[in-house]
């Protein structure tokens, strides 16, 4: 018998159009003879739609088309049992219910990557690929983040974070610690990916502006000391706590100061309605590295995905100062764009296998979490009879 498999993605995060591109390239890659695709589309006012034609980016040209051609739905668990029901309740209606055996979010950013998504999944006990909540909030944090990695003694670039909103009050004193890092400087909204809302400062007289654009994408926001010569490797992590693995490197090339929203996603593709996502960024694979930086990369990979407590696969980018060739760790993306598939290649691992791997990691972890205690099978207010007015201590 198939495995029901939902497929989340969309969502109300700017990278909305990302995560089709990345569900897209997903579903491709499910092996149809092992699993039934249910895609399960989250519209940028965080509605629920299905429509089994949901299965190619083409249906994704016109969103407004997509919501009329879908039915509007929900998931519900009953008698421990997931299942995807329509909410126009037709009588006639025989598409549904559709049980829901596991779920993969591809949902980048907002409510995807910082742990809404996986808390929705959680509190249905349904089985789900990837990092549980707060792995997925520890990964979203960029501040948070850098404080669990410098914890584990891991190497970061200089940085400071604020508040956005804090600048005028705090003025002196952010002007003197970026001055104390010295320019260039980038700043990042602490909690989105895709480099969107990245602005990259070469002096004083463009902090404050540049801190204002990027405010318009989050409340916290980080700086950091800018690499002027600087190599930027990607490697992946597949697995969890118990048992995990790094793929190959890539070197990764950009057209600007910074690698760009533009770089990553658009790049010089002409073809209409291409969906490469991520796997169409400029890279050079694997990665033009000594066989000593290569190593410690993987492993600094390793240490990276086990201190954030990740799970599934993640996509870990790193720095190499080309001065001293110190390696920083930048970043760890906990639903990377495309599933960092390509990174699995050179391993003998293709995109099919790879999702293989992910489905059985989130039915395991599931059967594992079904052994642990979360409650006692009992309710101390059953022979309650008294008043609430001091008499609740336990």
């Amino acid at each position: 018998m198939k495995i029901n498999v939902g497929v989340i993605f969309g969502g109300e995060s700017v990278e909305h159009e990302i995560s089709i591109i990345s569900a897209m390239q997903a579903i491709k890659a499910i092996d149809e003879s092992k699993y039934n695709v249910i895609p399960i589309y989250v519209s940028k006012k965080r509605n629920l739609y299905y429509s089994p034609t949901m299965t190619e980016i083409k249906e994704f040209t016109n969103l407004d088309e997509v919501k009329k051609n879908s039915e509007a739905v929900y998931l519900i668990n009953e008698d421990d049992k997931v299942t995807l029901r329509s909410i126009n309740k037709k009588w006639l209606n025989k598409k549904f219910p559709i049980t829901i055996d596991l779920i993969i979010p591809i949902m980048h950013g907002t409510n995807g990557e910082d742990g809404a998504i996986q808390g929705y999944l959680e509190m249905l006990r349904v089985p789900y690929v990837g990092c549980d909540v707060i792995a997925a909030g520890v990964g979203q944090d960029k501040v948070i983040m850098k404080y669990v990695l410098q914890g584990n003694g891991l190497p970061l670039c200089d940085w400071f974070w604020l508040y956005g909103n804090e600048y005028n009050e705090r003025k002196e004193q952010i002007l003197s610690q970026a001055n104390k890092l010295g320019y260039p400087v980038i700043i990042k909204p602490a909690c989105l990916g895709s480099s969107i809302g990245i602005q990259f400062v070469h002096d004083s007289s463009e902090l404050e502006n540049a801190i204002k654009e990027a405010s318009k994408y989050d409340r916290k926001l980080v700086i950091e000391k800018v690499i002027n010569d600087l190599e930027e490797i990607n490697c992946s992590v597949l697995g969890d706590s118990f048992s995990c693995l790094a793929s190959s490197l890539e070197k990764v090339l950009k057209n600007e100061e910074i690698l760009s929203y533009q770089d990553k996603y658009v790049g010089s593709s002409k073809s209409k309605g291409s969906a490469k996502g991520m796997a169409a960024t400029r890279r050079i694979y694997p990665a033009p590295l000594d066989q000593q930086q290569t190593t410690k990369i993987k492993q600094l990979a390793v240490e990276v995905f086990k201190a954030v407590g990740a799970s599934g696969v993640c996509r870990i980018d790193f720095m190499i100062d080309k001065a001293n060739d110190k390696i920083y760790v930048n970043e760890i993306n906990t639903i990377p764009g495309s599933l960092a598939f390509y990174l699995w290649e050179d391993s003998g691992i293709n995109f099919t296998a790879l999702m293989d791997r992910l489905f059985k990691q989130a039915i395991d972890r599931e059967r594992r979490k079904e052994k642990m205690i979360y409650s006692y099978d009992t309710n101390i207010l059953a022979g309650y009879s008294g008043g609430l007015k001091g008499k609740a201590k336990g």
